[in-house]
């Protein structure tokens, strides 16, 4: 594990996903380990009202993927909980992950990234052999 210890867990879930609780413990227990300690878990939830139904499938925003004002929870979250990174459960573009990085002052990942363990995602792509940013 490279640098990064605690992380704070992110996942926008459908009203319809009864098992968004099962999902959010089973990417716990894989930072756990790797090594990670989980400081915190948030969940967005889409589709309760009649409008969010038709848009469940979409991000709630196409820059944070998520609502501004759970946005604002996380932010303030991982800064009073010093957290290393937040890492989503839902898979992000690289423009989401950007711009949540820049919003959160700390590494994004999401549960992929957790294929190469505890890293930034850059970290892990050199270490794949991509030298690229996401």
């Amino acid at each position: 594990m490279t640098g990064i210890h605690s992380v704070i867990l992110v996942g926008l879930f459908s009203a319809k996903d009864r098992d968004y609780q099962d999902r959010l413990d089973a990417l716990q227990a894989q930072v756990t380990a790797l090594g990670g300690q989980v400081l915190d878990r948030f969940v967005q939830r889409r589709g309760v009202s009649d409008g969010g139904v038709r848009l469940m499938s979409a991000p709630l925003s196409r820059r944070f993927l998520i609502g501004p004002g759970k946005l604002d929870e996380i932010v303030t979250t991982r800064t009073s909980r010093n957290a290393d990174a937040v890492v989503f459960i839902n898979d992000l573009t690289s423009y989401q992950r950007r711009w949540l990085s820049t919003r959160l002052g700390c590494p994004v990942l999401t549960q992929a990234d957790l294929i190469h363990g505890l890293t930034s995602p850059t970290q892990s792509q050199h270490r794949a052999g991509h030298g690229h940013k996401p």
